[in-house]
């Protein structure tokens, strides 16, 4: 009976330690199938890594305080939707900022991401040192909203080097108390520039400036659309109006206007950086002579009612002109075009980024941006946006983009412009020597 006992027992034993080795294998198999489903996993987490590996982006754009403040806001929101990227801004006033890229440039230190102006597009695309956007059209930067010519206002010969991020048009943005004071109670809806220096009179008299210089590139481009004629030639290599008397006839009317006091001399618009730094901003001048998409970061700085209104005339609808506010352009430089795709998508299609920017940088291109800031629009942002429609009836084709070169004639006008205004030369010879100058620089575009 014994024997029998201990043969069950080593029965039951070889039994369950059978069953151990099976189930033990089991478990082995078990952690060996999820080892094999965690490898994946592992993989995806180190693909997930790489994705977010660290990237930081330089960033750099011009105009005022209000400006800068907002743009910094939506690089945090930025930034938080997007902890891996981290982005350092570079910013100044108009004249600075270009001062500052041409040796960045020179150097092969351009920011990932630059605000673009139409006139240095061709000087800094032509010369190789832009990115061209148009892989990304829909493939980082979604343009199913956007309309194919507002995309193409940043297209020179086929290729994509800004992107347009808003419209533009040219307006007066004027103080109505001012006004009265000079003794006008409005602008005339169909006014001249004959009224222009008449009431540059009325501002003197009253010890104003009428208006804060006006940037001889854009507005007397505008006086020469108005006669027909165009500042430069359709291939860029010459410029585009034959009758220098055009030049002498707009030019004696600027610098009539800074003898009489009623536009400031050059030395007083150097020191003027932002808009906060501007006379009619500081109650000393009535007007200022400029872009559609400034009129709101000025009602903002100056604190009180401004007005606007078109540009004279006569022939302003032939004078004005839907532009590209400004670009966004990336270098072709860059490490992170893929990252600085994406901050350009960001910047023109999100909605809570747009109701930060609130237009400043013109009419949003993007219908869908236009639909969710109507309800919110300032009442001074809605009068940009009609403006804008109004202008769409009212203006004509712009030019052909200013061409590579146009750098360098903008300080030719600058020069010019100063020693007119100095009297240190003729508008006749200032006429004579522009047109030598300007076509010897264009000349090497042919």
């Amino acid at each position: 009976m014994k024997k029998v006992m201990l043969i069950i027992l080593a029965l039951v034993m070889v039994f369950s330690l059978a069953a151990c080795a099976s189930n033990n294998e089991e478990k082995a198999n078990t952690a060996n199938d999820g080892a094999k489903d965690a490898a994946p996993t592992n993989d995806k987490k180190e693909d997930v890594a790489e994705e977010k590996e660290d990237i930081t982006l330089r960033i750099a754009w011009w105009g005022g305080q209000p400006r800068h403040d907002y743009t910094l806001e939506v690089i945090k929101m930025y930034e938080e939707k997007n902890p891996h990227v981290t982005i350092e801004p570079e910013y100044a006033s108009w004249d600075d900022y270009w001062k500052k890229l041409a040796p960045q440039a020179a150097a092969n230190e351009l920011p990932d991401i630059m605000q673009m102006d139409l006139s240095y597009l061709a000087q800094y695309g032509g010369k190789g040192q832009l990115e061209d956007l148009s892989s990304y059209l829909g493939n980082g930067i979604d343009v199913s909203s956007i309309s194919d010519s507002a995309v193409s206002g940043g297209m020179l010969n086929g290729k994509l080097f800004g992107f347009n991020l808003g419209v533009n048009a040219l307006q007066v943005h004027y103080d109505p108390e001012l006004l009265k004071k000079i003794g006008v109670d409005a602008l005339d809806p169909n006014w001249t520039w004959e009224d222009y220096t008449e009431l540059g009179k009325k501002a003197a008299a009253a010890g104003l400036y009428f208006e804060t210089a006006l940037r001889p590139e854009v507005f007397f481009g505008y006086y020469l659309r108005q006669n027909g004629q165009q500042l430069y030639a359709d291939n860029g290599s010459e410029l585009g109006y034959t009758d220098d008397q055009l030049f002498i006839d707009y030019f004696n009317m600027t610098t009539n206007m800074t003898e009489i006091g009623a536009s400031p001399t050059p030395d007083v618009s150097a020191q003027v950086k932002g808009a906060e730094d501007d006379p009619m901003v500081k109650g000393k001048a009535v007007s200022i002579f400029q872009w559609s998409n400034q009129y709101v970061g000025v009602s903002q700085v100056a604190n009180r009612p401004i007005e606007m209104h078109p540009l004279p005339g006569p022939n302003g609808k032939e004078g004005l002109y839907l532009k590209p506010s400004m670009f966004f352009s990336v270098s072709k430089n860059s490490e992170q075009k893929e990252e600085a795709a994406k901050f350009l998508d960001f910047f023109v299609n999100d909605i809570e980024a747009n109701k930060l920017i609130n237009g400043d940088r013109g009419v949003p291109v993007s219908s869908v941006i236009q639909d969710a800031l109507k309800p919110t629009l300032s009442p001074e942002n809605q009068k940009v946006f009609d403006y804008i429609a109004w202008a769409g009836e009212n203006s004509t084709a712009g030019d052909p983009p200013d061409p590579i070169g146009t750098a360098e004639i903008i300080n030719l006008f600058k020069t010019y412009d100063e020693q007119m205004k100095y009297e240190k030369i003729s508008t006749a010879d200032a006429a004579k020597k522009f047109r030598e100058e300007a076509n010897a620089i264009l000349a090497k575009n042919k």
